[in-house]
């Protein structure tokens, strides 16, 4: 005899919020609704999990159909929210997650029906969102920030290879601070996470060593003694 559930079931989806920085300004994409609800509105990218996948591979699809971003990218699950009254359509239950990708990776384009534009939206100057993707953009926002304190996070925003000057403006954009330049360097050479690549960036002034991300360095950097 098959077996019957005689409760109601909420429907699950993924909810992302994808930072980049471009124009040294932190950007997150967001994409216009083509259909009710909030039709017309700017929301998050996201969608309902599909039953045979898990909630990392629908984000990691959300992801891709939304930027056209293929291959690995920082992809972290943020929180659950589960207001009853968060989606006028249903009971829905969505699992949200942050995403950082490198400017110079991103495709951006809308991939679903229910989407008719997708643009990046500088922090400080955002529309109004649909559902409570406000408030779930800024808890990304301040998890990013958070993680800069005790994380190497902030290389994830960058190319491959950069100059000192380029780091340290990541930091400042990302936390909304100055940052002494002195200690900076200083201490971020010390920390030993990054290597020099042999390569000089040449434009107006001196030209600056390029650097990268030590592929064997450890993951867990206490940033704020880094950069205070």
């Amino acid at each position: 005899m098959p077996y019957t559930y005689d409760y109601p079931r909420p429907a699950l989806t993924v909810d992302i919020v994808i930072f980049t920085l471009q124009e040294e300004e932190l950007h997150v994409l967001l994409v216009q609704r083509a259909q009710e609800p909030f039709k017309g509105m700017w929301a998050l990218p996201g969608g309902f999990i599909h039953i045979d996948e898990s909630l990392e591979e629908a984000a990691l699809r959300e992801l891709r159909e939304e930027t056209g971003l293929e291959g690995e990218c920082y992809l972290e699950q943020l929180y659950t929210y589960g207001d009853p009254g968060r989606d006028p359509r249903e009971r829905v239950v969505s699992v949200a997650y942050f995403a950082l990708v490198s400017g110079n990776r991103l495709i951006a384009g809308p991939g679903e029906s229910d989407v008719q534009a997708a643009h990046w939206h500088a922090i400080t100057t955002l529309p109004a969102l649909a559902f409570d993707h406000t408030d779930i953009l800024r808890y990304a926002l301040r998890r990013l920030r958070y993680k800069l304190e005790y994380t190497a996070v902030g290389f994830e925003l960058l190319p491959e290879e950069f100059t000192l000057t380029e780091l340290q403006q990541t930091y400042e954009i990302i936390l909304g601070e100055t940052l002494d330049k002195r200690n900076f360097r200083r201490r971020i050479l010390k920390a030993n996470v990054i290597e020099e690549t042999g390569i000089y960036h040449t434009g107006q002034g001196r030209p600056a060593k390029l650097y990268r991300y030590r592929k064997d360095a450890i993951a867990e950097v206490k940033t704020r003694r880094l950069f205070p």
